[in-house]
């Protein structure tokens, strides 16, 4: 059997334990623990490990979700997620700029271990306060029109856009495997 592994990272509140959930065929396994530091404003539970799900496509195909914890003083679990990793997709919560920062520093923090194919998920597009798709990359030091990865609008509350987000990645990585 085929497994491909892709990572779901990015900051703390951006929603990938909730993408994962949403789309996972089995019951996530978790590593979540009550939020004890400045993260306990954002939310009650945070990941301190990871997040695991998976998506089955036929006999001989499976896709293996992992969701990286979002606060650096766990990077050591980014590292050992993304070297084994396919394929990443990091998610940005567009309501919340003072986090743009954090964002760059697991890009950059990524882009160090691995080169492999990844795009950005925008989640609470729809919340006040919200920066536009050019602001975001901007932020995030994507200056180069060229040079930036695909980004999309995902919302991962909903099934329908967090498959939506699933399928760019994989159609990101089999593009990278083409060439």
């Amino acid at each position: 059997m085929e497994i491909m592994r892709l990572i779901v990272t990015g900051t703390v509140g951006a929603g990938k334990s909730t993408f994962i959930r949403s789309v996972s065929e089995i019951e996530v396994v978790d590593t979540d623990t009550r939020a004890t530091d400045e993260t306990a404003l954002l939310k009650q539970k945070t990941t301190v490990a990871f997040d695991f799900g998976r998506l089955q496509f036929g006999p001989d195909m499976a896709l293996h979700l992992y969701g990286t914890p979002g606060q650096s003083r766990f990077d050591f679990m980014w590292d050992i997620l993304i070297c084994k990793g396919h394929a990443y997709i990091l998610l940005i919560a567009a309501h919340r700029p003072r986090e743009f920062r954090q964002a760059r520093k697991i890009l950059n923090f990524m882009k160090e271990r691995v080169q492999i194919p990844m795009i950005i998920g925008l989640t609470h597009t729809d919340c006040p306060g919200a920066w536009s798709e050019e602001d975001v990359y901007l932020s995030i030091g994507y200056i180069d029109k060229e040079q930036r990865p695909p980004m999309i609008k995902v919302n991962p509350t909903q099934r329908e856009s967090v498959a939506e987000a699933v399928i760019t990645l994989v159609q990101r990585l089999m593009e990278s495997c083409a060439v």
